[in-house]
């Protein structure tokens, strides 16, 4: 009897200890998102986004994502070149062009042939040399130009340092002025503008808001049809428990640029969020708060939203941030 006491006490001394620690993590999964990190940044999704002045930890990899890594034509970064003179991934054709070029000035050099047909040995070698470099010219100008062609175009935001202002705080124009764009690439660099930063803390407010009346129609204009399957999935799973999440009073306090960069056609931006926000969970039948209360609480997020040419931004993935 005084062992089943004793081992009855030490389970209720470690529920008491482990209660706030389940509340706390339960108050944090209920807002959107379920407190992971969902969706995908397309060649990227498997790259942590720089830290910023707002999110100095890491971001979190995603725990949901349609993206799988080495498939054809995916999210993937693109495999690296083999290097040498003819490297690349133009290499093999141009490769071969190459080697038959060379082959064939070899064959008329010792054939009396070459560039300069009939004029003797030393004339045939001069001819393969001229032949070999005139190759390698335009080797080099196909392989240049495939990888401009083909390269997407991206801008890393401002390094973290002491002082660095964000747009929340009255700069704006944090998308001009960006180095590091895809080196080589002919497409013109990303510059994000006032009116994108706009966009991102409106979408903050306006997904969140959506997100609170079960609107899944607002939803799917708000968010890719990636991010719209994944808030669709958790407000079932809200209806089926009974409950609903309502989340108000978003109030952005910092927000800085992690990275913005172009492909297929697609622009992609990466910034960090630090609000507030009121976040409790209602029993649907009585109204009774089952979870979290009225008093605001601070999260900060790492947002990637996602522009098609001609449409808005929309958002893309939801990352934490460790």
């Amino acid at each position: 009897m005084q062992r089943k006491s004793g081992l009855l006490k030490a389970m209720a001394v470690a529920l008491s200890l482990a209660l706030p620690t389940v509340l706390a993590v339960s108050a944090a999964d209920a807002r959107i998102g379920g407190g992971s990190s969902s969706g995908s940044r397309g060649t990227r999704t498997f790259s942590a986004p720089p830290p910023t002045a707002t999110a100095p930890g890491s971001a979190s990899q995603f725990n949901r994502t349609i993206t799988q890594p080495g498939q054809p034509g995916g999210f993937n970064q693109a495999a690296p070149s083999r290097g040498g003179l003819f490297g690349g991934r133009a290499g093999g054709l141009l490769g071969g062009l190459a080697a038959g070029f060379l082959g064939a000035g070899l064959f008329g050099m010792l054939f009396g042939g070459g560039l300069f047909s009939g004029l003797g040995g030393f004339a045939s070698i001069i001819g393969l040399i001229l032949q070999v470099l005139l190759v390698v010219l335009v080797v080099r100008f196909a392989m240049a130009w495939w990888q401009r062609r083909n390269q997407p175009a991206y801008a890393a935001g401002p390094a973290p340092a002491d002082g660095q202002q964000s747009f929340r705080s009255g700069l704006s124009g944090l998308g001009g002025g960006f180095g590091g764009f895809g080196g080589g690439s002919n497409q013109p660099p990303l510059q994000i503008q006032p009116a994108d930063y706009e966009a991102f803390e409106r979408l903050l407010g306006d997904i969140q808001s959506a997100w609170s009346n079960e609107d899944v129609g607002r939803l799917r204009l708000l968010s890719t049809p990636e991010m719209a399957s994944y808030f669709e999935r958790d407000l079932e799973q809200n209806q089926a428990r009974g409950v609903v999440n309502k989340v108000t009073g978003v109030k952005l306090l910092q927000g800085d640029l992690s990275e913005a960069w172009r492909e297929n056609g697609a622009d992609y931006a990466t910034v960090a969020l630090r609000f507030t926000l009121a976040d409790k969970t209602i029993e649907r039948a009585s109204g009774r708060v089952v979870d979290g209360s009225d008093q605001p609480q601070e999260a900060t997020e790492v947002w990637t939203f996602l522009r098609h040419p001609g449409a808005d931004w929309q958002l893309s993935a939801i990352q934490q941030v460790g």
